[in-house]
């Protein structure tokens, strides 16, 4: 089976499968789905040559899509019916809702269609729809950074409100960079990040990032001054007999390594996500492993920056993830989370010695954007977080987030090819292997991960699952994630768990059959 094509995802450069020609039921043949011609569309999507599904509407945790046809070699193409449901007793049909099992990219935390964000997205267009944060402010980023600096219980000082997580990634280097040239450190031009990482997409935050597939095509161009460490893996990085204690210790001795190897008064800052999104799957890192490495940096004097921009803002059952890793970061950037999708926003939060360090030397940050603090999108963000505090979302989330793994566990834990269960909150993550005991991966040509989402996608299923690849090396290795939103109920944890289990059984049930065929 060769790969399609290429496929850019969040974090993941995808390798889309060829589905065999060759089929031995009816549900295999409606797995791919015909959606309208791409080259009628103006918008340069991801793929030149299958265009996206179009959404028509949306709603709480679903999403309805334009009519669809799933491709029928016997028949011809087929109108898209969906025979299973949420809500229990309704046909669904090409136009009924697909459940946003992943919040997109973890990013639809409230759900969709909110009223209550409208209003506030109206009346903040009313006051004012922008203005230039060089002259002006607005009460939409007033509010939200409020909002922001009182969720860390005032341990961080103030925000710088952006556009995307890619930037908030570019404006935390630019920052601390600044920080040592203020403090009279000119030499301190380096950072230290994670291999299987990403921090965005634009060069800076892409040299940061540790993800080989996504780092490909760019390589000559990145940034020379990065340099990498090993990511806190506990399931393929922790060696046989090693307990928690002894593989913090051995990561702790690999970053002061780093340090000492690159020169310890070169290094601006350690980069790192608390639990690591789309270039692993959800992996969290082991308890203590945070306070040691915040350890080491403060050895050598450097920053420690977070990028929450993934798992941050109540993601992971707590506002921030670092709230659960007894430490505070110097930089911490967010996004997906801080505007639920309502609009394009993402963020710096800055301790105190860096603002410190910037009022007693030039007075401001060398750093500013057109959309900088738009005060339309920080009045949705505002009003999103709001709806977080007021209806205790985050604290429900952690529940939910209880019968999400027991679930996931109980359903996929014995599969011969799942070869882990990881994550925290509603941020959960299932990694596939062929080789079970060796923790072999697949074949990044046989696209797994992609097989999954589709089949997800597909008739009888009705459920999105967020695929990536390249979790053991940034090549091989495939995972889907799950994120739904903080409000999801019980009962539909309950059905996102028998959807997934029912989805991933069916996959390699598929893929055992085509094996035996091809012996």
């Amino acid at each position: 089976m060769a790969p399609s094509l290429l496929l850019p995802n969040d974090g993941n450069v995808m390798l889309k499968p060829d589905l065999p020609s060759s089929t031995d039921n009816a549900s295999q043949t409606k797995d791919s789905i015909t959606t309208s011609d791409p080259t009628s569309s103006a918008v340069l999507h991801r793929d030149l040559h299958h265009g996206p599904l179009k959404v028509v509407a949306a709603k709480g945790n679903y999403l309805t899509l334009e009519d669809v046809f799933y491709k029928d070699a016997e028949d011809g193409p087929q109108p898209a019916t969906i025979s299973q449901d949420p809500i229990p007793g309704r046909t669904l049909t090409s136009r009924s809702p697909h459940s946003d099992a992943t919040g997109g990219a973890a990013v639809a935390c409230i759900g969709h269609g909110d009223p209550s964000v409208k209003e506030a997205v109206v009346q903040q267009m009313d006051e004012v729809s922008y203005c230039h944060s060089l002259f002006f402010s607005s009460s939409g980023a007033e509010n939200l950074a409020k909002d922001l600096i009182d969720s860390t219980n005032g341990v961080m000082a103030r925000a710088f409100i952006v556009s995307s997580g890619s930037e908030a990634m570019e404006a935390a280097i630019k920052l601390a960079r600044q920080y040592f040239l203020e403090l009279g450190q000119p030499a301190r031009t380096r950072f230290i990040a994670r291999s299987e990482s990403y921090h965005g997409t634009t060069l800076g935050a892409l040299s940061m990032s540790g993800h080989l597939g996504r780092r490909k095509l760019f390589e000559p161009m990145l940034l020379d001054n990065v340099s990498r460490v090993s990511a806190c893996n506990a399931y393929r990085g922790m060696r046989d007999g090693e307990n928690t204690e002894g593989y913090v210790g051995r990561l702790a001795q690999e970053l002061d390594d780093e340090f000492e190897r690159v020169g310890s008064g070169s290094v601006c800052a350690f980069v790192a996500e608390p639990v690591v999104g789309a270039a692993l799957g959800c992996v969290p890192a082991v308890s203590g492993y945070f306070r040691a490495m915040k350890a080491v940096c403060d050895k050598h004097g450097a920053l420690l920056v977070l990028d929450e921009v993934m798992c941050g803002m109540g993601r992971t059952g707590s506002m921030h993830a670092w709230q659960q890793e007894d430490v505070t970061p110097d930089i911490q950037t967010i996004g997906k989370g801080l505007g639920g999708g309502y609009a394009p926003i993402a963020a710096l939060l800055i301790s105190p010695r860096i603002i410190a360090a910037l009022s007693h030397g030039s007075g401001s940050f060398l750093h500013g954007q057109t959309y900088q603090g738009h005060p339309v999108a920080c009045a949705a963000a505002h009003r999103v977080q709001t709806i977080l505090r007021t209806q205790n979302l985050i604290p429900h989330a952690a529940r939910m987030s209880v019968l999400l793994a027991r679930g996931l566990h109980a359903g996929l834990d014995r599969h011969p090819h799942v070869g882990d269960i990881r994550g925290r909150g509603l941020f959960w993550g299932i990694e596939f292997v062929e080789d079970k005991r060796a923790k072999r991966a697949f074949a990044p040509e046989r696209g797994v991960a992609w097989r999954v989402h589709e089949k997800g996608m597909a008739e009888g299923w009705g459920i999105s699952l967020y695929p990536g690849q390249g979790t053991v090396d940034g090549v091989a290795g495939d995972h889907v994630l799950l994120a739904p939103a903080y409000n999801v109920t019980e009962g539909e944890v309950e059905w996102v768990v028998r959807q997934t289990v029912g989805v991933v059984e069916e996959v390699f049930a598929e893929m055992s059959r085509e094996q035996r065929r091809e012996a």
